[in-house]
């Protein structure tokens, strides 16, 4: 209303106003509708291994699922396919997660030079042993405390990569079984269902990853 007023004050036509209004309108309302989660841009190529391969492992089914339902005609179970394909590319989202905090896991472990740091719990632990005081024993236990926490995260590194390879063994076998799909031997329903529970655990292990890396 406020546009049309100031535009008519203007001296254009009252329709043209109340038009111009409208389309302002129309456009503010657009702009603030909430609209949905971006998906992550993803990169593999800014990962180390192994989640670099793994992540190119996961792109590759992706590919290869929507070039079976891009080649099938339109038709209901198109639709379906296409809806399997979208929850399919959350997935694919959610791997990209893991990986990034599997890969920033690796990051921090790397900083510490280990054998740097066995021979400075070494040394510190013999500082204490011939010369007891609170400050040496405090630096042996910071020191054991550091490679404690360096051996936890590579072996989370190792437990979530692990979990990667097998999700991908799965999603491989998924993407083999959307030819079974499309030619309408295979339930389509019941695959839905199991492209489902793969991303539910991939949304876990996102979980579980993130709350070890800000633990």
């Amino acid at each position: 209303a406020g546009v049309a007023v100031v535009t008519a004050l203007w001296g254009l036509d009252v329709a043209l106003a109340v038009a111009l209004g409208i389309a302002t309108y129309v456009a503010l309302v657009g702009t603030a509708i909430p609209h949905g989660p971006r998906r992550p841009a993803i990169d593999p190529f800014t990962l180390s291994g192994p989640w670099r391969q793994l992540m190119q492992g996961a792109q590759s089914s992706g590919r290869k699922f929507r070039e079976t339902v891009g080649s099938m005609p339109s038709g209901p179970l198109r639709d379906q396919l296409d809806e399997i394909d979208v929850q399919l590319q959350h997935g694919l989202a959610e791997v990209w997660r893991v990986a990034k905090a599997g890969d920033e896991i690796d990051e921090v472990v790397r900083r510490p030079d280990r054998t740097t740091l066995q021979s400075k719990l070494t040394t510190a632990e013999q500082r204490a042993s011939s010369d007891p005081s609170p400050d040496h024993d405090a630096a042996v236990e910071s020191l054991r405390g550091q490679l404690e926490s360096a051996a936890r995260l590579e072996q989370q590194s190792r437990e979530t990569a692990a979990s990667l390879r097998l999700t991908q063994t799965q999603l491989d076998g998924l993407v083999a079984r959307a030819a079974e799909v499309r030619s309408g031997s295979a339930d389509t329903d019941h695959y839905a269902r199991e492209v489902d529970e793969l991303v539910i655990r991939l949304e876990a292990l996102r979980q579980a990853v993130e709350e070890t890396r800000t633990a």
